[in-house]
């Protein structure tokens, strides 16, 4: 396993991070993966086996299971808490109530707490918004993650699904405060969603921050176990919750154009779309996610794998974005500075 720093910190981070969306089995949550407390211990001890030091969940899925099962997991393996980054989330709906949700301070304040509680630990390493909340005022928000900081119960604080023009913005707000900053981004990006490369990503480069990489197999999709009817195997999340949004032409080109450079390195497809994200610079972590540990293993094998020049170049080609504005102006008249 190797470690990156995260953004512009001194934080290491496994290049692969544990990713828990599958663990507990609250209503809608359980077509993610129901895992129950045994596979949980399996699969985080598996992880942290192989130098996994990053774990990311969120008080949203399965509205706190997954948290009490990192926390139960942690505890119940004896693993050494100075040696694990823990990421978690807050903004989502966690109950009808009207302050349930949301980036308020009373929210965020609310929720830190919980998490905590569930998660047996004194303090969070990461705590991250879960996506842009259009009624609280950014500087609510963010004042109240600078206290988090000051407090000690959070270390670093990261975003999620937001922007480009509101992660400066919040970036601005911040420098001028003097608040503590935003340290990370944590986003959908494929091989077959390269979308993130328009906007996101440039300003991600220039401010120098850490990107965190979730969903790499767009759903399972890019494992190419699943055909362009909608065929795939049976119980996987694919086929009964289809999610995210991936334009699916342009995911089977590069499925196909995978297949013969796994057969040429003799591992999976699954392993040819994590190593192309291990390969583009930005990237600081991936978040894998499993429902078995042998899918497990097979993620966490892609470390090891190393795609060649032409390897890039053709996956590079199959999966180019369309050319729009005014990205292709940009690049006609600064062409001649760069």
């Amino acid at each position: 396993m190797k470690y990156r720093l995260l953004g512009q910190t001194g934080l290491y981070v496994s290049e692969l991070c544990l990713g828990t969306m599958t663990y507990g089995s609250d209503g809608f949550w359980k077509v993610m993966g129901g895992l129950e407390q045994d596979a949980v211990n399996a699969q985080v001890k598996y992880a942290f086996e192989q130098g996994i030091n990053f774990i990311d969940t969120a008080n949203v899925y399965s509205l706190g299971q997954s948290e009490m099962r990192v926390g139960q997991a942690i505890k119940a393996l004896g693993l050494p808490r100075d040696e694990l980054v823990v990421a978690t989330k807050a903004t989502g709906i966690m109950n009808d109530l009207p302050n349930g949700r949301g980036q308020s301070r009373v929210h965020l304040m609310n929720e830190v707490n919980a998490s905590l509680k569930r998660l047996q630990l004194d303090h969070i390493d990461l705590y991250q918004l879960h996506g842009f909340d259009p009624l609280t005022p950014l500087e609510e928000s963010l004042s109240t993650l600078d206290d988090l900081v000051r407090s000690g119960k959070v270390r670093y604080i990261g975003l999620c699904n937001m922007a480009a023009w509101q992660i400066m913005k919040a970036l601005s707000i911040s420098e001028r405060r003097g608040w503590s900053r935003f340290e990370s981004v944590q986003a959908y990006y494929t091989i077959a969603g390269r979308d993130l490369e328009r906007e996101v990503l440039p300003l991600i480069r220039d401010q120098k921050l850490g990107l965190m990489v979730w969903s790499p197999l767009a759903g399972g999709l890019l494992t190419g176990k699943f055909t362009p009817d909608g065929q795939g195997p049976e119980g996987s999340r694919r086929t009964t919750f289809d999610f995210p949004v991936v334009d699916k032409a342009r995911a089977f080109r590069c499925v196909e154009a995978m297949r013969p450079i796994a057969a040429r390195h003799g591992v999976s497809i699954a392993q040819v779309a994590l190593a192309w994200l291990l390969a583009q610079p930005a990237v600081s972590s991936v978040i894998i996610g499993a429902r078995t540990t042998d899918q497990l293993k097979d993620n966490i094998a892609a470390c090891e794998v190393r795609l060649g020049e032409e390897d890039l170049k053709a996956l590079s080609e199959v999966s180019a974005l369309p050319r729009e504005y005014p990205g292709w102006m940009i690049e006609l008249q600064s062409g001649y500075r760069v």
